[in-house]
């Protein structure tokens, strides 16, 4: 019983250290940290590009839905007055529960997302979202839809986007793509990439003399943050 109480209280101190050097490592809250650190250190997520971005109010992080891991990470990572929009799953499955607690969710169905006022007026008064996006749509499909939606969102809201993509969480276990598209690990290390905020303005102005559509520039900067290394760029 004592050999007992002392491995517990060890694992308890490692714990509390671990989310103690989270909070100064990654600039988040104490009890993100506490939830974060078991996922930080069974994944080696390294989430430094996040830590970088200079995020301002008004933005709206979208993030490539490649697992059912990746609302736990965001939940964990991003600042806790984000809003974030969850599948309907994400939104109730209990093994989420803890996560959900540390900011405010709301559930959506992708196929009927529109151009809500609220969430509009959310983001007019400074306020963050956090969307995450299938990760196999491609432009021309049904599921594009939410492309389109969410970037007259953030062209109504004049809010700026954050890309954001988890390199190797296609691999894991719980992956949402296809068997045959991935290499299915237990353990793969984790790394958050992420891209400077920039309006949906800015980037179709990047297409330049052919500027596109507001969402295929959206498209086209998730794309960017899939397939380049490690993004640390200056906000």
């Amino acid at each position: 019983m004592i050999l007992a109480g002392i491995i517990i209280a060890g694992i308890a101190a490692l714990w509390l250290a671990a989310a103690a050097w989270l909070v100064y490592e990654q600039k988040i809250t104490f009890r993100q940290a506490v939830l974060h650190a078991p996922l930080a250190v069974l994944w080696r997520v390294d989430a430094h590009a996040l830590r970088d971005i200079k995020a301002p109010s008004s933005v709206i992080y979208v993030v490539s839905h490649q697992s059912r891991l990746d609302p736990a990470l965001m939940l964990g990572l991003l600042p806790d007055d984000t809003l974030h929009i969850l599948d309907e799953y994400s939104a109730n499955a209990a093994w989420l529960d803890p996560w959900r607690s540390l900011a405010r969710t709301i559930a959506f169905n992708p196929e009927h997302l529109f151009i809500s006022r609220r969430l509009v007026r959310v983001l007019r008064g400074g306020g963050k979202l956090c969307v995450y996006m299938p990760a196999d749509v491609a432009p021309e499909t049904r599921g594009f839809r939410l492309y389109r939606a969410v970037a007259r969102i953030a062209l109504r809201a004049e809010a700026k986007v954050v890309p954001i993509y988890v390199a190797g969480a296609r691999d894991l276990p719980f992956s949402l793509l296809p068997r045959d598209a991935t290499r299915r690990r237990l353990l793969p290390s984790l790394t958050v990439r992420a891209l400077a905020p920039a309006t949906i303005a800015e980037l179709v102005a990047r297409n330049d003399p052919q500027p596109g559509t507001s969402s295929g520039a959206l498209y086209g900067r998730m794309t960017e943050v899939s397939r380049t290394e490690i993004h640390r760029e200056a906000a």
